[in-house]
């Protein structure tokens, strides 16, 4: 099971990069047009070339409409992507100065404890922004500049917080069995000593 909610959670986390990727290419292209119309509409580039400017004007030289909305929308589903490998490989910042010295029985306690607890919250935001997707479908609210329907950006997190809620509810199953039985069954964590 580990090893398909692994494949799982890295693909989404491909997914998640190639977003951001998308992104980043779409922002620089946008900062250039947006820098490249205010030169057109210069004094000096009026002056000197007119009809060019007016000619690279007509074809829609400028920054790309609604760029913000679309960073708004990729960004939170790349976050959502990055979730669930994030959860399954320990990737969270963890503070463990004070649980360093421990024995291992109550590290393996202590990090029960913290992956149920997170499986809840996992849980609960899965199933907050499945009601919120639902609740933006039924209200038609639109984006201000490209009139997209709110709730693709909230569906397109489904898939990553559902998944990441899966891998949560895994992760604490684990953990409960390595509790009972007193020794590790999964890999350790990133950076930890287990």
């Amino acid at each position: 099971m580990y090893s398909i909610l692994h494949r799982l959670a890295r693909g989404m986390a491909w997914l998640g990069g190639a977003m951001l990727l998308i992104l980043i290419v779409m922002t620089c292209v946008s900062i250039l047009g947006r820098s490249l119309n205010g030169m057109l509409h210069g004094d000096a580039v009026t002056s000197i070339a007119p009809g060019l400017a007016r000619w690279l004007l007509d074809l829609g030289i400028g920054p790309i409409q609604g760029d913000f909305e679309l960073v708004e929308a990729g960004v939170a589903v790349a976050i959502f992507s990055f979730l669930p490998y994030c959860t399954l490989t320990g990737g969270h910042a963890s503070v463990d100065i004070f649980t360093a010295k421990l024995p291992p029985r109550a590290n393996r306690i202590l990090q029960m404890c913290i992956d149920t607890l997170f499986a809840a919250v996992l849980v609960l935001i899965a199933v907050q922004l499945g009601a919120g997707t639902l609740s933006k479908m039924n209200s038609g609210q639109l984006s201000f500049l490209l009139q997209f329907p709110i709730w693709w950006g909230y569906a397109a997190c489904l898939p990553g917080a559902w998944l990441a809620a899966v891998v949560g509810i895994y992760l604490a199953a684990m953990r409960m069995a390595e509790t009972a039985a007193g020794r590790a069954i999964l890999p350790p964590l990133r950076g930890s000593e287990r």
